[in-house]
């Protein structure tokens, strides 16, 4: 049985991914140097971490909800962490209860954040308040220093196993390089970058741009991916493809571009140059793969419909070029 555990609460994609560096850091000092890693099924944490050397398993639990659903939810989390006998628990956010199921469930030591009453519930002191308002990375950064682990870098290198990348090389191997991935869809509707964009882009792209272009996103954005990709056979439609296979092909891909999404942090996560579309929300600042492209110089946050296609093509262009030599 694994002695320590990482709880994350966030339910994206992404959110495991910029956590990799931190759990690999504790999982360095930890028992066995493995651990058992926690987070809600949304983030598909269990498909994604497969290979990852530092999770020795990886377990589901529900966060959300109304008022009702989360007391219950508080008890299943309570339940699972008393099954598994944990010593150690990691509180990978300042949200409160996870640091209460900690102690329900008689976890000796439990180590976070501490920014909330969740310092009510913690063995460590936290970080300094100071940190209140740090972004989300930063605070983790401090308290990793605060118990003396060893975080070498921020970027997730994340791992996959071989027969994933097999499957994308048996399936596209035969398409003509260079292989451009554009994620379209996003979590949020403030995210997305409108399909008028889109079907402007495209075109436009493949007048400068010969190889293969892909489709990426969840099985929710088939239809959209399907009228993009009609009457071009070198747009690939591969919406709805399993995540790990999503993470292969964007390992064997030469750039990606698309919103602040799941497949932006995929892309950035196993080392391919990403060119990722930031209205509303801030830039992710993780990971040196990660390019912004905002709707002009000024970094104030506008609509991403204010991100023209001429926009992207010109953020584009340089890395195409490098691409082609």
């Amino acid at each position: 049985m694994t002695p320590t555990a990482v709880i994350q609460p966030k339910p994206g994609i992404g959110d495991v991914l910029w956590h990799l560096p931190f759990i690999r850091a504790i999982a360095e000092a930890a028992p066995g140097g493995k651990i058992a890693f926690i987070a809600p099924p949304t983030s598909l944490a269990r498909e994604l971490l497969v290979a990852e050397p530092a999770v020795a398993e990886t377990l589901y639990f529900q966060h959300t909800g109304n008022e009702l659903e989360r007391g219950l939810n508080l008890f299943r989390l309570i339940r699972l962490l008393r099954r598994q006998r944990f010593g150690t628990l990691w509180i990978l956010d300042r949200t409160l209860r996870p640091a209460i199921a900690g102690l329900l469930a008689g976890i000796p030591k439990r180590i976070g954040l501490g920014l909330t009453a969740q310092r009510l519930f913690i063995t460590n002191a936290g970080v300094d308040r100071s940190h209140f308002h740090d972004f989300p990375i930063d605070a983790l950064k401090e308290l990793m220093r605060t118990q003396n682990l060893n975080l070498v870098s921020t970027e997730p290198s994340l791992a996959l196993p071989a027969d994933a990348l097999a499957a994308i090389d048996e399936r596209f191997g035969h398409l003509p390089r260079p292989w451009i991935v554009f994620g379209i869809g996003a979590s949020h509707p403030t995210k997305d970058w409108p399909l008028s964009h889109w079907r402007g882009f495209l075109p436009a792209f493949r007048r400068h741009q010969s190889g293969t272009i892909f489709l990426i996103g969840s099985a929710n954005e088939q239809t959209r991916a399907e009228t993009l990709a009609a009457g071009h056979p070198d747009i690939i439609n591969t919406c709805g493809l399993p995540i790990i296979q999503s993470a292969a092909l964007l390992k064997r891909a030469d750039l990606y571009a698309g919103p602040d999404s799941g497949p932006l942090n995929l892309a950035a996560a196993v080392g391919t140059e990403a060119y990722g579309l930031f209205g509303e929300t801030s830039v992710l600042r993780y990971s040196r793969f990660i390019h912004a492209v905002r709707a002009g110089d000024n970094p104030a946050p506008t609509s991403m419909s204010a991100i023209t296609p001429q926009r992207l093509l010109a953020a584009i262009a340089p890395a195409l070029a490098q691409i082609a030599r």
